[in-house]
């Protein structure tokens, strides 16, 4: 097995909501590889819950952000900078559309809903990668976002959100042009659907999860370490040569046509 030392890189993670969310996942391979870690959180009420989720890593710095909010990224990456000096790794892992435009057909989405879900799913992640660009220069910085096939695909009920997933699956692209010359790279993975609280929230989710076992490939779904493991890879030297890509860990479904 490849062992990874990190001990000398930093990381920042967004998105971290619970155990079984695929940021956490990412956040425990970054650990057990040894980098330090920083985590936000949306909000006062949400801080309990994720400090207990980190408090065995080392020394996690915990920061509140709202990613709609310049002021709170600013703040955010400020923080970073006074507490790492610089920074390694930047996992995107934050998405959200209101429920009603997610139940609803998608032709009922509502301006405002598709507004929210584009700016953030999507948009947060220009703010994110021109914030962490100056600490990762010089540092071969890496960042990571989270797509999923409804990027690709018309997915029943995914509605709002496959439109946003796209939109930041372009944006990787976009981004990887744009800092590719200060050696920073950037990718997306498009998972699989893992039983997260944010995919619990899709009409027939479990429904998708069974397609999933009867027609991948590897004829099973995909588990959070397995994310995690790909993120690793995506975020360190191995993956040197590889941006501008989105890679896919779901067992395989997304290369078949039945």
């Amino acid at each position: 097995m490849y062992t990874l030392d990190l001990s000398d890189k930093t990381g920042l993670i967004f998105g971290v909501a619970n155990k079984r969310s695929i940021a956490m996942g990412i956040a425990e391979q970054l650990h057990r590889a040894g980098a330090r870690l920083a985590f936000t959180y949306q909000g006062e009420r949400f801080r309990p819950q994720v400090e207990s989720l980190v408090r065995h890593m080392n020394d996690p710095l915990l920061l509140e952000c709202d990613v709609t909010r310049d002021e709170d990224l600013e703040r955010t990456f400020a923080a970073v900078k006074d507490e790492f000096g610089s920074l390694d790794y930047l996992v995107h892992s934050v998405a959200f559309a209101p429920r009603a435009d997610l139940e609803n057909p998608y032709r009922d989405t509502s301006r405002s809903g598709f507004r929210i879900a584009l700016e953030v799913s999507a948009y947060s992640l220009l703010p994110m990668a021109r914030l962490a660009a100056p600490l990762m220069e010089g540092r071969n910085g890496s960042i990571v976002a989270l797509s999923y096939l409804g990027a690709e695909r018309a997915i029943p009920s995914y509605n709002v959100m496959g439109t946003a997933k796209a939109a930041l699956e372009q944006a990787v692209k976009q981004l990887a042009l744009d800092l590719g010359p200060l050696g920073i790279r950037v990718n997306a993975i498009s998972a699989g659907p893992i039983s997260t609280l944010s995919a619990r929230g899709i009409s027939g989710f479990s429904g998708i999860l069974k397609v999933y076992e009867e027609r991948a490939p590897l004829r099973r779904n995909i588990t959070q370490e397995e994310v995690g493991s790909a993120a690793l890879f995506l975020l360190s030297e191995m993956a040197s040569g590889v941006t501008g890509t989105v890679l896919h860990v779901d067992a395989g479904f997304h290369s078949t046509a039945f």
